[in-house]
């Protein structure tokens, strides 16, 4: 029965249309190592040159850098700032920058260039805007000040986030806009072709580090995870990012091919709207989360077990995880029982319909970027089916779903969400669950206990001695009140070709570490 949930499509139908696909992508013979660039692939595309858009592919691609850097633990270590202290009363920060940093266009790093990249990202969506910034002030070329209203100690993890990428002056044009990409890091552009391809070469200039051993990149955006494990597999690729399981159990057998995993701090979950009338009943919500078989999940669609979601925030967040709280469960029985004392009955067509005899039909947007969502969407709509209600799933743009939450129109949004694109997570929980909600996070629900909690943090810091009791207040909160719903958590998968050595998987997701990697001897 539980099989019957989640449809797959035969593997030799995929297969057979795939190859022909790859027949048509550009050929590449094999040449020795260096005449050729590293070609990365995965789902990600440009959807245009502003940090706060894209800034992630060329954080990723060392390309650009922000002020401060996280390594893989998450902790914050110096980048374009090689240093930053804070007044005692907490409200003025100074970040002197790196010695004799250039731009790719040769033009020096200076206080006046990063104020300039600076000031867009105070504004939403990005996440300095949720600082309390009453000033930001360049202390002649090498530092760069930052006056607060209040303390907030999370301000230098706001800034190790992609949407603070600091660009050349030249990189904009005379309205503002960036223009063209022009960065500080090891990796140059030299061919852009949004949304898919860029292509980098080694910056002679850089002096962050050690020259880069790998001296040109390719990065291509390919929609499909079944192109992609095609391409690593036929060698067109060296790194593959965003594989599907069936994908990967078959990559797994190639000798040459290997598979690097690392949990990252990212939930795949549903985003509810809870202003609609069904959805504001905490107890739809709750009905809602107790249909979903998170281990039939897990282990049908994501054949990893250890992924079906206990709670909103996973292991790998640490003190942000709560092992006191109540797993999230399957409790179908349970749920009927909510949804009857929310005033829901199934009608003579089995469908759930409200007093009025209108039938409890929702609507789901997600994306195949991930491409884990498409089918567990399906899954979704054929386990919430049993129970009497209609899902609606529609396929498109992940853009789609942060548009429909500013317009309103969105119902449910089935997306993955990386609680950690800065180092604290408190930068992004604010976003998501402060006043107002947030593009990815709630919409139509607010707690002020959760709005004060999380401010409290960002202003204390993660060490303060209320920290832990606040951060448990929040989990609590979104676990009992589930403003968004929790399906599983996320296991970033990689597969490296036969060419590259020193691969580091960034469970941040900020980097994809290309400075440390090599040619094969």
């Amino acid at each position: 029965m539980l099989m019957s949930l989640f449809p797959v499509a035969p593997a030799f139908v995929r297969r057979r249309g795939l190859l022909a696909l790859a027949g048509l992508l550009p050929f590449t013979p094999a040449l020795a190592a260096d005449a050729r660039p590293l070609q990365i692939v995965g789902p990600w595309e440009i959807t245009g040159l502003q940090p706060a858009q894209s800034g992630f592919v060329f954080s990723r691609l060392q390309v650009a850098e922000t002020l401060v850097g996280a390594d893989e633990r998450g902790a914050l270590r110096p980048a374009l700032a090689q240093r930053w202290q804070v007044s005692a009363d907490g409200l003025t920060w100074r970040f002197e920058l790196r010695p004799g940093a250039r731009f790719h266009d040769g033009s020096p790093v200076t206080a006046a260039a990063v104020l300039r990249s600076l000031q867009p990202a105070r504004v939403a969506p990005g996440l300095l805007s949720s600082a309390p910034i009453v000033a930001m002030e360049a202390e002649g070329d090498t530092v760069l000040r930052i006056r607060l209203k209040a303390r907030h100690a999370a301000l230098p993890a706001l800034l190790a986030h992609p949407s603070t990428l600091v660009l050349a002056p030249a990189a904009f044009d005379a309205a503002g806009r960036v223009q063209s990409i022009l960065g500080s890091g090891p990796y140059r552009i030299t061919r852009l072709q949004p949304p898919q391809q860029v292509e980098t070469a080694v910056f002679e200039g850089w002096n962050g580090g050690p020259p880069p051993q790998i001296r040109r990149v390719a990065h291509l955006a390919a929609g499909r995870a079944e192109t992609r494990a095609l391409m690593i597999e036929s060698g067109q690729a060296d790194l593959a990012y965003g594989l599907d399981p069936a994908s990967l159990q078959r990559l797994r057998q190639r000798p040459a091919l290997r598979v690097q995993t690392v949990m990252l701090p990212r939930t795949v979950y549903l985003k509810l709207n809870a202003g609609l009338p069904a959805l504001a009943d905490v107890r739809v919500r709750r009905a809602l989360s107790l249909l979903i078989d998170r281990a039939g999940i897990a282990r049908a669609l994501l054949r990893d077990p250890g992924l079906a979601a206990t709670q909103l925030l996973p292991p790998s967040l640490g003190e942000w995880h709560d092992p006191a709280l109540a797993p999230l469960r399957h409790d179908p029985a349970a749920a009927q029982q909510l949804l009857a004392q929310a005033g829901w009955r199934r009608g003579a067509d089995g469908r759930l319909q409200d007093g009025r005899g209108q039938a409890l039909t929702l609507q789901l947007r997600t994306f195949p970027d991930r491409p884990e969502l498409p089918p567990l969407a399906t899954a979704l709509q054929a386990q919430w089916r049993q129970a009497g209600i209609a899902l609606e799933v529609s396929v498109g743009n992940a853009g789609d779903i942060p548009l429909g939450h500013r317009d309103g129109r969105l119902q449910i949004g089935l997306g993955a969400r990386n609680y950690a694109s800065t180092p604290d997570p408190v930068g992004t929980l604010r976003q998501d669950f402060g006043p107002g909600g947030g593009d990815w996070g709630a919409m139509g629900w607010q707690n002020a206990d959760v709005g004060v909690a999380l401010d409290t943090l960002a202003r204390l810091g993660p060490e303060a001695p209320r920290a832990a009791e606040l951060r448990r207040r929040v989990v609590a909160v979104l676990h009992d009140e589930l403003p968004v719903i929790p399906i599983s958590w996320y296991r970033q998968q990689l597969a490296v070709g036969a060419r590259v050595d020193g691969v580091i998987l960034d469970p941040l997701e900020l980097s994809y570490r290309l400075d440390a990697m090599r040619w094969r001897a």
